[in-house]
């Protein structure tokens, strides 16, 4: 079977697609990808992390050993950590790339790859499509990985040919320490629930907090590989336990992060949700008032509009990317970013690496409310009194099989005059179908590039506005989908 990469790594189920076998085949195109990129003479160095899903450990050993038995020194994390504190540590340690096991926020049947570059973030689309190549290269040669149990240590410089265990977080959090006041989080007296859903970011923001001396409760916390039949993605829907900790026992706010630590979702005192829009606008307004930086600025199609208001009132330029934090990193590579992110809750800012962090934008929210001393629904309720008033939502509807490129034309093609009574300002095609109203509001019409599945997204001054506009959305693109089927 053909395995391909999505916009960030492999995935698939656990003992179907997702094998050891399987596994071993992408770790060998892996290192001969790293090998041939490797400067004549130098030795390929390569670090390796997994997250806390059924076997992760085990594939990330099998990783180790198909890398080391090509000849590459191996570091290898010593228990499960955050995608992002992997990604930091491929470049504080220079190495040529890395390997993360994990499925991110997929369901926890699933596992996957993510592959890094040497810049710290995932490696670009180019070198995926020829990792992809070299495994169907060894699927219809039939020529086997390398594999052998090499020499394993621990904290030593890891030699070619041999694994090194090593704990990839005290250099994180020196580096965190750079972008957070951590001396304003210790000062303001906050009660702070976490859940990282069972996922790799248990325990690193609560014992970090607790040793600012800051009260702090976390649940989901311990060791379960199955995330107690939990969905890892930090939305409302999911968070409900923490809504309910935060009321019962007065917390001022809750952080959540997903299966691998690189999104973030919060509640504030309320127990009502904060989405990684609010966040991302919160965050970006105390980049530029409190810490005094600029930079460019850079967001999905599907993040809301405030950013753009906000970059408006303070003359920043805003760059609109395709879904994928992949197309964030590459402007992030290109110039320097004040912030980046997407409204699934990726977000990084200037200093770090180009890879969305939920750990770090967890702690940079604690350090905005309190250095701003008001609860966090205060500061959302000023930028909706600013700049909004914002209402967000979203629906996944799957359907029929299709092709995304006949089903992108034919929603341009037939684009309305007007929906749910606003009328049609512009088209944005660069990743489905943005229609922009008149009134500010927006609908995107976002084909799956992977399954048969349309994710409708709308945001407008209200609630109502937002159903409407996502009930005629899904009216409308099944239409279209009903035309195509009737054409073919």
């Amino acid at each position: 079977m053909a395995i391909h990469f999505g916009t960030d790594g492999w995935r698939a189920v656990i003992s179907e697609e997702f094998t050891f076998e399987n596994v071993r085949l992408v770790a060998q195109a892996i290192a001969e990808q790293l090998l041939a990129e490797t400067p004549a003479g130098e030795v390929t160095q390569a670090v390796v992390g997994f997250d806390t899903r059924f076997l992760s450990d085990r594939y990330a050993i099998t990783v180790s050993n198909v890398l080391a038995a090509n000849g590459l020194a191996v570091y290898l994390s010593k228990a499960d950590c955050p995608t992002p504190a992997l990604s930091f540590a491929v470049k504080q340690l220079a190495a040529q790339g890395g390997v993360m096991i994990t499925a991110s926020h997929n369901p926890p049947r699933y596992n996957g790859i993510k592959v890094k570059a040497a810049f710290g973030g995932s490696a670009l689309p180019a070198t995926m499509k020829q990792i992809e190549a070299r495994i169907s290269d060894l699927q219809h040669s039939g020529r086997a990985a390398l594999y052998a149990e090499p020499v394993w240590q621990e904290n030593t410089t890891a030699q070619a040919g041999e694994v090194v265990r090593f704990d990839p977080l005290p250099a994180y959090l020196t580096h965190l320490r750079t972008l957070i006041d951590f001396s304003a989080i210790a000062r303001s007296s906050l009660r702070v629930a976490i859940d990282p859903m069972y996922g790799a970011g248990r325990g690193y923001i609560a014992r970090w907090l607790r040793e600012l001396g800051v009260m702090v409760a976390e649940i989901h916390g311990d060791m379960n590989p199955g995330f107690g039949r939990l969905h890892p993605e930090p939305i409302g829907r999911n968070l409900q336990p923490l809504a309910e900790m935060i009321r019962r026992d007065g917390y001022d706010l809750g952080l959540a992060t997903d299966g691998d630590a690189d999104r973030i979702g919060a509640m504030d005192a309320r127990g009502e949700f904060v989405s990684p829009h609010q966040i991302f606008a919160l965050a970006l307004r105390h980049l530029i008032e409190t810490k005094g930086q600029r930079g460019l600025v850079v967001k999905t199609i599907s993040t809301t509009q405030l950013i753009n208001r906000l970059a408006v009132a303070y003359d920043l330029r805003v760059e609109e990317t395709p879904v994928g934090f992949n197309h964030i990193c590459d402007l992030m590579l290109a110039e320097p970013v004040l912030i980046g992110g997407e409204e699934s809750g990726g977000i990084s800012i200037l200093g770090h690496v180009p890879e969305g962090d939920g750990i770090l934008m967890g702690l940079l929210l604690l350090e905005i409310v309190a250095r701003a001393g008001k609860p966090l629904h205060e500061l959302i309720e000023e930028l909706q009194h600013q700049y909004g008033p914002f209402a967000y939502d979203r629906i996944d509807q799957r359907v029929q099989p299709f092709k995304k490129a006949d089903l992108v034309h034919a929603l341009k093609a037939e684009a309305p005059q007007e929906i749910a009574g606003v009328a049609l300002q512009s088209i944005n095609d660069r990743d489905g179908v943005k229609y922009l109203l008149a009134d500010q509001s927006w609908l995107l019409i976002r084909p799956s590039g992977t399954e048969p599945v349309l994710r409708i997204y709308a945001e407008a001054a209200n609630a109502e506005q937002v159903q409407a506009l996502l009930q005629a959305g899904v009216q409308f693109a099944n239409q279209q989908l009903t035309n195509l089927v009737a054409v073919g």
